[in-house]
């Protein structure tokens, strides 16, 4: 087993979101060979950059993909440009420090109901991982729906311009036409 794909939930999500599940499943069921990895990430980012970075570092597989939706979009895309791989983003946050402010203080994360707390530390540690710009465009699968009523697909359209770009018009923030999308996903990472 050769090739490993890490799969982001978004904020305040889980591991057990329908999507990861629905990904897990169609990987299992006609990839068996190709390792998924879906973390559950801290809700603190002071904890989830240091955790993913070490995810990622120690997983020795040949070739590495990552995919994301919403905040898990991001990650995905710093570490494809870290590691200059593929990525599939869904509704992704585009450099979302700046955003994600109105969030500090006591939170509940929708998923397990555990309580946390953002400090300004935590969105320092966003910040200092942001890109301004893709360097390899082709290496990008942008999955979004215009009726995402969380971020602006005109924002990630433009963000990833010269990326492969699958915009479906309605749909909403949670990417309701992920199902739709696995033989897409299939295709662009070549499984």
């Amino acid at each position: 087993m050769n090739k490993t794909i890490f799969y982001f939930h978004g904020f305040m999500s889980s591991a057990e979101s329908s999507k990861a599940q629905t990904f897990k499943k169609f990987i299992k069921d006609n990839f068996p060979d190709t390792k998924l990895i879906i973390p559950n990430i801290a809700d603190k980012f002071s904890e989830a950059v240091p955790q993913l970075n070490k995810l990622v570092s120690e997983d020795l597989s040949e070739g590495k993909s990552f995919m994301g939706s919403s905040l898990g979009g991001f990650f995905a895309t710093y570490f494809a440009e870290l590691y200059r791989q593929k990525a599939i983003v869904i509704n992704p946050a585009i450099n979302p420090s700046e955003g994600l402010k109105e969030y500090i203080g006591v939170n509940e994360n929708y998923s397990n109901g555990s309580k946390f707390e953002l400090t300004n530390k935590d969105i320092e540690k966003l910040k200092e991982i942001e890109i301004s710009r893709i360097k390899n465009p082709s290496n990008y699968l942008l999955l979004t729906e215009s009726g995402d009523e969380v971020l602006d697909y005109i924002d990630a359209i433009s963000f990833y311009n010269g990326g492969y770009i699958d915009v479906k018009f309605g749909g909403n923030h949670s990417y309701a036409s992920f199902s739709e999308k696995l033989g897409t996903i299939k295709n662009f990472l070549n499984l």
